[in-house]
């Protein structure tokens, strides 16, 4: 289960790139946003050498190639007539460098993920089809990336509506669920300065609300582990500089869960 979370994905590769070299295979991969990007490569080669090619993508990766800018940049094109800021053009070329199948139901590891259709509000699992259109709708992200068509139906970010759905794999008769989160397990949000910042709090209140939420519904007999970055996270999307920092510190953290003695592990539906 991997949640969205922007540039703050590259922590996911080095959860990735841990569980792999510890021997541990998902049987099926959930993706939202840039969890499905993630997600997504680690379906098509789930070994050491298909994670490296993940890793070398993200520490590599700048703010220009996934969000590039127009001639023209400045707030003010956030008010401009157009479906979002930026093209998808630059994360459609980082999405198929990191892909090895056409399809979502060729994957090599069973993949879902899922977007937000803009048709009733609703979430849509994408599990059939072109594997690069469904990971470009699923972290279509509102005003910064436009919606993709699919079907005929207009989809965005699957963050929007369900950014981490521990849900969906337990109702698949689950009964181990890994959750890599780009960010903390518990949101504690700063103070707004500004009136957009009091916006995006509520927004992240809101995702990590249903979280938490989600958290204390996971029935006995199912196990869940939960992988998150102490602290807070915020900074500017288009900064990937911490990339190589945020996969060191993602192999760290499943490390440190996982080598955790289990008689001193606290019984919660999560670590």
């Amino acid at each position: 289960m991997l949640g969205g979370g922007g540039s703050r994905g590259a922590v996911q590769v080095g959860m990735l790139a841990e569980l792999v070299d510890r021997g541990i295979r998902a049987d099926r991969v959930y993706g939202a946003s840039v969890g499905a990007v993630n997600g997504a490569a680690y379906c098509g080669n789930p070994t050491p050498a298909g994670v490296k090619k993940l890793e070398d993508i993200w520490r590599n990766l700048t703010g220009e190639q996934v969000f590039p800018r127009s001639r023209a940049h400045g707030p003010w094109t956030f008010l401009q007539h157009r479906p979002a800021v930026h093209t998808n053009a630059g994360l459609r070329k980082v999405v198929e460098d990191g892909l090895e199948f056409e399809r979502l139901e060729d994957a090599e590891v069973p993949l879902e993920v899922v977007a937000a259709s803009l048709d009733d509000g609703q979430e849509r699992w994408l599990v059939e089809g072109t594997a690069v259109e469904a990971v470009l709708a699923s972290a279509a992200i509102p005003s910064l990336l436009p919606p993709v068509s699919i079907d005929g139906e207009t989809l965005i970010d699957g963050g929007v509506v369900n950014n981490v759905p521990i849900m969906r794999p337990i109702a698949a008769g689950a009964t181990r669920v890994y959750v890599l989160l780009c960010g903390p397990l518990h949101y504690r949000p700063p103070v707004p300065q500004r009136p957009v910042e009091a916006m995006l709090n509520a927004l992240f209140v809101s995702v990590h609300s249903r979280l938490t939420r989600e958290l204390a519904l996971v029935p006995p007999g199912v196990e869940v582990v939960v992988f998150g970055l102490s602290g807070q996270t915020e900074g500017d999307y288009r900064d990937f500089s911490a990339s190589g920092q945020l996969i060191d510190t993602g192999r760290a953290v499943v490390a440190s869960v996982l080598d955790r003695p289990a008689a001193l592990s606290p019984p919660v539906p999560g670590a």
